[in-house]
């Protein structure tokens, strides 16, 4: 029984080399349990078929193939089948356990089968010698399945919910606690950076007239001209009189905040209210308004300006000189004017911003001055029927001593319907200032424009509009005015009666002088208020002549 059995047994030479160095001889086997007359029979003719059973098996093995049980729907009409690898699984569905048995066939297969983590519904265990999976019972895989508490999924999704939805509202109340206190803090630092401005430029002068309930505002005013400032009230002087005013009614609102009428010991005073978004114009304008020898008959007279503390928010105050017919822009809506009151407008702007643009040399001068954002609305209408220019809160200074541009740490532009080409085209030369005087004597063109169309002429005038109405929206954008202005260069419309009346028909000459596409070929300030100066003289003298 040494001897291997045949090849031709063997299913391949696989097979037959494995049994031949593994089957044992049969006369290492005990067959001493069988009959006398057996015995001799199996040692003639039985030992092949004891090898060739035991190398079927082996081979089997050899192959990397296993037997395993096999139960379940996929399994057929045997119990048995071979793989790479056992496995028991168990399925909850609901109250009923679903019992399965068999093998894996492939190598990754059975990796990734055999690596599925246990869930609630389902658990598998796998094994890799044969029939390993005899002995599992639905009962054996039980502890495998992950016990979860019934209503603990419910009381996770409660728990996100919350997060989800109360979180956003926790972080939103700490930003804006943290914003509140933030503001506090700089209202603080703001006041304080007042006292110590109030500490250093109070005069004794000031301190001397801190009783001004002895005087009267234009006595107050006087002495600050004769006393050399010309630019308003001491710094103490102005918040007590900012103290003492008491607000009236409201008479103008915009964008910038609101304009009261308000008293101070009987007399009108205009109180502007700017919303603190716009602090960087109020401190401009203030700044300028300090400026020495600022004081003109048609600049908007100043008189103090302060921040001040109530309900809890601060206000930023400038008081000037209030005058009852309000804006060049609201007047002209309501009064049409004859030709010599508009003569007068125009010359009294023309004036206000000669004294603007001009430098004043000396110990008590004055810087030059461009408006940048002159438009109707910012001239007032005094009760002779003479204009004075407002709203410095985006002026351009400038000093031939130190030939120093200051612009000023304001971020906001001028109004886009009054914008001239080169800023509109952002071709504008920003480090020049006599550019910035040429966009004021562009929009000085416009303000002459909406004058003369409701200056009479042969009893005829047309209701007010503003320039360009019939070629942009009412709140046109910067292109809507670059497109118009720059690149179908139109100006507003001219109506024909206007030539025929001699003095409009000048002032259609000059406002065209002042709307040319260059700006270096516009008209300087001083030759429009000369301008102007001739034709009323050629009025007055034609009306002498009559």
């Amino acid at each position: 029984c040494a001897s291997v059995p045949p090849k031709s047994l063997y299913k391949n030479t696989k097979e037959f080399y494995y049994c031949r160095h593994r089957s044992k001889p049969f006369t290492s086997i005990n067959l001493d349990f069988l009959l006398p007359s057996f015995k001799s029979v199996l040692r003639q003719f039985d030992c092949q078929l004891i090898c060739v059973s035991v190398c079927i098996c082996l081979s089997s093995a050899a192959d990397g193939h296993i037997k395993c049980i096999c139960e379940g729907s996929s399994c057929g009409l045997g119990q048995l089948c071979d793989g790479e690898r056992c496995f028991s699984s168990v399925t909850v569905n609901g109250d009923a356990r679903v019992f399965t048995r068999g093998c894996l066939k492939g190598l990754e297969k059975s990796r990734m089968t055999c690596s599925t983590p246990p869930s609630v519904n389902y658990a598998i265990e796998c094994c890799s010698h044969h029939m390993c999976n005899s002995n599992a019972t639905a009962d054996t895989l039980q502890p495998l399945l992950l016990t979860v508490p019934e209503r603990e999924p419910v009381r996770h999704k409660a728990e996100a919910l919350v997060v989800f939805v109360i979180g956003p509202f926790v972080v939103l109340a700490l930003f804006s606690l943290l914003a509140v206190l933030v503001c506090r803090r700089l209202h603080q630092g703001r006041l304080e950076r007042l006292h110590e401005l109030d500490a250093e430029q109070g005069t004794i002068d000031g301190l001397i007239a801190s009783n001004v309930g002895d005087n009267t505002l234009a006595e107050l005013l006087d002495h600050s001209c004769t006393s050399g400032s010309g630019s308003g009230l001491p710094f103490l002087v102005q918040r007590t009189v900012a103290r003492q005013i008491s607000l009236v009614e409201c008479v103008g609102k915009g964008r910038y905040g609101e304009v009261w009428r308000g008293q101070w010991q009987g007399e009108n005073v205009a109180v502007k209210i700017f919303s603190s978004r716009d602090e960087k114009s109020w401190f401009r304008e203030t700044e300028i308004y300090n400026t020495v020898l600022l004081r003109h008959e048609n600049i908007l007279g100043f008189i103090a300006s302060d921040m001040t503390s109530r309900n809890s928010s601060t206000q930023l105050w400038l008081i000037t000189h209030y005058h009852e017919n309000g804006s060049l822009y609201d007047y002209l809506q309501r009064v049409a004017v004859e030709t010599v009151d508009g003569l007068h407008m125009a010359a009294s702007v023309a004036s206000g911003l000669v004294h603007l643009h001009t430098e004043i040399f000396g110990t008590e001068g004055k810087p030059a001055i461009a408006h940048r954002d002159l438009k109707s609305k910012n001239i007032l209408v005094k009760k002779d029927l003479r204009c004075c220019i407002a709203d410095l809160g985006l002026a351009v200074t400038h000093s031939q001593s130190d030939n120093q541009l200051d612009v000023g740490n304001n971020p906001k532009v001028g109004t886009k319907r009054y914008m001239a080409p080169e800023v509109l085209d952002e071709s504008i030369q920003t480090d020049c200032f006599d550019a910035y005087k040429r966009v004021d004597i562009w929009a000085f063109g416009l303000v002459l424009w909406e004058i003369a169309r409701r200056t009479f002429s042969n009893g005829i005038v047309e209701e007010y509009k503003p320039p360009f109405y019939d070629l942009v929206p009412n709140d046109p954008s910067f292109d809507d005015m670059r497109k118009v202005v720059c690149m179908e260069q139109q100006r507003p419309f001219i109506p024909n009666r206007w030539f025929s009346d001699p003095t409009l028909s000048a002032l259609v000459k000059l406002m065209r002088e002042c709307w040319y596409q260059n700006p270096s070929a516009r008209l300087t300030a001083l030759r429009i208020k000369k301008t102007l100066d001739k034709i009323y003289s050629s009025l007055e003298k034609g009306k002498a002549d009559c």
